[in-house]
């Protein structure tokens, strides 16, 4: 199983707000220029020498990802990227004889393989990728393996109320659109998932022409080109790049949704709007702007201070989206999400200050830097260049650099212009209910709580909607 993705589903919820501020990669240091090459077949070649450098890192994008799942078979493409490496033994070749590291993560944009390994061993390192790559183990034998592992995983631990908030609040905001549904997929979904399903994700984008290979370390780029020429070379070109048509639904339904969960003493809060793409204009003001927002959320109501909070402009190749969520007791639910939904109709009439504007640069560029200060953080940003056609890192710093308080709030008005915006809770209903109902209505959805259905209980509606009662 993919250790990488059991590592990102454990702290999804935690780390939101440091992986998509970064989402948008900008620079606060100037990087060497590396360099490029294209084999025969279309796979485009990004190498970065370091001479005297004993390890070396390999990161392979596949430019498709869990957004082309077929409808009712989320998950197909992150199975598929478990399946690459099926042996155990390459694992373990990597992690105890090389002192590297072999992972596969998968998001709604693509598949990307990270393979770390001695430097003197480069040759051995391409030869065990273009194994996975060409001659991919596709028995029914692995991937019931991988299946079953998968769902395990997923039953492991989809089951907390962050989790379940994330989920609720993607899927309120794009219903069966593909950034509606988890990437990872969900236990029903795979088991519809079988072999034909991804020999097709196979034969359409694990291509060639369809990929961006980086390779930073120890190895000269001489030697690195006669290895992927001689290795590569025989990787299958495809005919055609399929390309992203699928259309987002025109609206979304802005009724607060609690979903009842097991009687706690907190509750999981989001509220979100729909938001852009990674190559629009605007992403990177969309981005400062969710640390403006932050601040100002904290600043409204205090006592998310002692919360774990996090907003961020989540980007994919299509429009994803703007998200607020935190941690609160049960009895800060109402004047949380109030506050939220404060601050978002605050950028019409407090615009963004020029000492907010510096202080969300300088969040960003400290981040930014610390994230480049490895091969990892370099690799994903040129990576990330091909995937969402993007300008320069170079370009993308100087856009950075140069964004005024006018682009935060044309960025502001596009993204709130309608006053209208989708919110979860996640807790206990008979508990919230009553505050929410104060601020709009509310539908409740479920009731999960450990306890004994009666004849009642069976015959009632799952879901109601309330009517908003008089704050006085």
């Amino acid at each position: 199983m993919n250790l990488l993705v059991l590592k990102n589903l454990s702290r999804i919820s935690a780390m939101a707000v440091l992986l998509t501020v970064l989402q948008p990669v900008v620079l606060g240091q100037v990087l060497p220029e590396p360099e490029q090459n294209r084999l025969l077949n279309g796979l485009r070649v990004v190498l970065w020498p370091q001479p005297g450098e004993k390890q070396v890192l390999l990161k392979l994008r596949i430019h498709s990802g869990a957004a082309f799942d077929l409808a009712g078979k989320a998950g197909s493409m992150a199975l598929l990227g478990d399946i690459l490496f099926p042996d155990p033994t390459t694992r373990e070749y990597f992690t105890e004889e090389t002192q590297g590291r072999l992972n596969v993560m998968t998001n709604y944009d693509s598949i990307t393989i990270t393979m770390q390994g001695r430097a003197r061993e480069f040759e051995r390192i391409v030869e065990i990728l273009r194994t996975a790559l060409v001659t991919t183990q596709l028995t029914p034998e692995n991937v019931a393996k991988a299946r079953a592992g998968r769902i395990k995983v997923i039953k492991e631990t989809s089951v907390s109320p962050a989790m379940l908030a994330d989920r609720a609040i993607a899927t309120r905001l794009f219903g069966n659109f593909p950034y509606g549904r988890p990437y990872m997929g969900t236990v029903e979904s795979l088991e519809r998932v079988d072999r034909g399903d991804l020999m097709l994700a196979r034969e359409r984008f694990l291509n060639p022409n369809n990929s961006t290979l980086v390779v930073i370390g120890g190895v000269q780029p001489n030697r690195a080109m006669r290895a992927l020429r001689q290795l590569l070379g025989a990787w299958r070109k495809s005919e055609q790049v399929v390309p992203a048509t699928f259309r987002p639904p025109a609206t979304y339904d802005s009724i607060t949704l609690i979903i009842n969960a097991p009687a706690d003493q907190s509750v999981e809060v989001r509220l979100a709007v729909r938001g852009f793409a990674r190559q629009d204009p605007d992403t990177p003001a969309a981005t400062l702007l969710a640390i403006v927002a932050r601040r100002r959320w904290e600043k409204l109501l205090p006592d998310l201070i002692r919360s774990p909070v996090f907003l961020s402009h989540e980007a994919f190749v299509l429009p994803g989206m703007f998200v607020m969520g935190t941690t609160v007791d049960n009895l800060l639910a109402g004047r949380t999400l109030a506050a939220a939904q404060n601050v978002i109709r605050s950028f019409v009439t407090s615009p963004v200050t020029t000492a907010e504007l510096e202080q969300a640069k300088s969040e960003i560029m400290a981040l930014s830097d610390k994230e480049m200060a490895n091969p990892d953080g370099i690799a994903n940003a040129w990576l990330d260049v091909d995937t969402y056609g993007l300008p320069s890192m170079a370009e993308q710093m100087r856009v950075l650099s140069a964004l005024s308080q006018s682009d935060l709030q044309r960025a502001a008005t596009r993204l709130f212009r309608d006053g209208t915006f989708a919110s979860i809770i996640v807790g206990n209903s008979e508990l919230v209910k009553t505050q929410l109902e104060r601020y709009g209505k509310v539908e409740i959805m479920g009731d999960i709580s450990p306890r004994t259905e009666t004849k009642s209980d069976q015959k009632a509606p799952k879901a109601q909607t309330k009517p908003a009662s008089n704050p006085e």
